[in-house]
């Protein structure tokens, strides 16, 4: 009786907080972008609010923002005027957006690629830093990207991005996407 007592004391107990573990895959991820990620991202370093706000007070790093952009809805009326809303990120951030998704077109890998080597000066051992929202496949998808396509030496994922970086009491300021793809200029 005294071991089923305790047995059902124990089952009341709040289980230990263990983080659901997602397993890395070996491709890019294709669809559900908002979800749990993995912990790991080979060739990359991941890393918390901390490391990536230090990172951020050294000056050094470039901070790569892959948020999406949200489309026009389609079935607006054409006297409709769109409003897009507001992107609060890391300050100094440059803006990639829908470079994260997991197929790109031909023309989102040039506007990365372009992009990226304008922001690091054409140097593969820059630092960078990925970042999006937490729990965004979209980050993990463009640091991998980085770092298997674009051969990037120095690959930081913040999988916290800006909801992790809020949450801390760091600064954000308004950004806007990088002219050309996805940027609707």
């Amino acid at each position: 009786m005294m071991r089923a007592g305790a047995f059902a004391f124990l089952l009341m107990l709040p289980a230990p907080s263990i983080a659901e573990t997602v397993p890395e895959p070996d491709s890019y991820r294709m669809e559900q972008y908002r979800a749990p990620v993995p912990n790991t991202l080979t060739g990359a370093t991941v890393v918390d609010v901390d490391v990536a706000h230090a990172l951020w007070l050294t000056g050094h790093a470039v901070f790569i923002d892959v948020l999406p952009r949200a489309p026009k809805p389609a079935e607006l009326p054409k006297d409709t005027v769109w409003r897009e809303q507001p992107r609060l990120s890391i300050p100094g951030a440059i803006w990639l957006p829908n470079v994260g998704y997991g197929q790109l077109a031909q023309v989102s890998v040039g506007y990365f690629e372009a992009e990226m080597a304008q922001a690091t000066n054409s140097d593969p051992k820059a630092p960078v830093v990925f970042f999006c929202l937490s729990e965004c496949w979209m980050s993990w998808n463009a640091a991998k990207r980085a770092v298997t396509e674009l051969g990037y030496k120095h690959v930081y994922w913040f999988p916290d991005g800006t909801d992790g970086w809020g949450k801390a009491n760091h600064p954000t300021e308004e950004i806007f996407p990088v002219p050309g793809f996805g940027a609707r200029e």
